[in-house]
């Protein structure tokens, strides 16, 4: 089952092209879900768990691959449907992902194929289901709606993360200097937006967020026809790589084609972790990669532009 990834296409050639590659599975229910291929490391038939004594969540135990001990996670129950019975495991299938710096593996009931797509077929969830889910985009394919699961909800449900910047990174002096800026940034879930933008304001910068590429490239496209200098009004963008409609390599290649903002100062913040980001962040022009999530790392990013900027002044 791993060789279902060998199948994948050139990832280089999609890298500001709009196109993304879903790796379609389902859980206790015929309900078809997809994740990005650029998050999966591996597929595998589950082995056998190790389990974690007095373990209360929708973590189930331990699987040893390839010499890293690897917590799995029971994706149905961690989306509060019934979980995958013990006896079952082993007919079943790990997706192996690398999210938030960390290495989990998602216990699924069965691996689809992997589809090739545009993000710009990629829709965001109808505002009227609210925002009590863990859906963050859905997808129509062969007459059915493909769902894709916000699974950075899921793990902060999971894992509380804090998102004060601490003292010895934020100083008091360059908290007063970080009011004079303001930081736009871009992402399509609402538990990453929301974690940057409290721990910019923590900073003491000013925040604008906007749900994916397209939107806040037709912000960015709005203020610079009315006259406005984008890069004198935003520090920098800070994107998420994949996003419905549009995302973060889109946005970044297309802000660099355009001469009136070709200067922004452009980072690419993605669960989407490990070397591949940061070779690609090239590619498109980006001025940098930031793997989610940690306070420091972000405000350290920002104190950095900052810094360098004054420097010129």
């Amino acid at each position: 089952m791993s060789g279902i990834l060998d199948t994948v296409n050139l990832r280089t050639q999609m890298v500001g092209q709009n196109r993304l590659e879903l790796l379609l599975f389902a859980l206790e229910t015929e309900q078809v879900y997809g994740i990005n291929v650029f998050k999966v490391r591996e597929v595998l038939q589950c082995p056998k768990l190790t389990e974690v004594p007095r373990q209360t969540t929708s973590v189930k135990g331990m699987a040893h691959i390839r010499g890293e001990t690897i917590p799995v996670l029971d994706l149905s129950e961690a989306v509060g449907r019934s979980g995958i019975p013990k006896d079952e495991h082993q007919q079943c299938f790990l997706i192996v992902a690398e999210y938030n710096t960390r290495t989990l593996a998602f216990l699924v009931r069965k691996v689809d194929r992997i589809l090739n797509t545009h993000w710009d077929q990629i829709m965001a969830p109808p505002a009227e289901i609210g925002v009590e889910n863990y859906l963050t985009a859905v997808f129509e394919y062969e007459d059915k709606l493909i769902e894709i699961l916000d699974v950075e909800q899921i793990l902060a449900d999971l894992y509380p993360m804090h998102t004060n910047v601490s003292e010895e990174i934020a100083t008091q002096e360059m908290r007063s200097k970080a009011k004079e800026y303001h930081i736009l940034c871009v992402d399509d879930s609402s538990v990453a937006r929301n974690q940057m933008q409290r721990s910019l304001e923590d900073l003491g910068v000013k925040v604008t967020t906007c749900n994916n590429g397209k939107i806040a490239w037709d912000m960015l496209n709005k203020l610079s026809d009315s006259g406005n200098d984008v890069t004198e009004l935003f520090l920098m963008v800070i994107s998420d790589i994949e996003m419905p409609e549009m995302d973060g390599y889109t946005l970044a290649a297309m802000i660099r084609e355009d001469p009136r903002m070709e200067k922004m100062h452009i980072v690419l913040h993605s669960s989407l972790s490990g070397g591949f980001n940061v070779s690609m962040v090239k590619k498109v022009g980006a001025d940098g990669f930031l793997a989610k999530f940690n306070p420091d790392d972000l405000a350290s990013v920002v104190i950095e532009r900052i810094k360098k900027l004054e420097q010129r002044l």
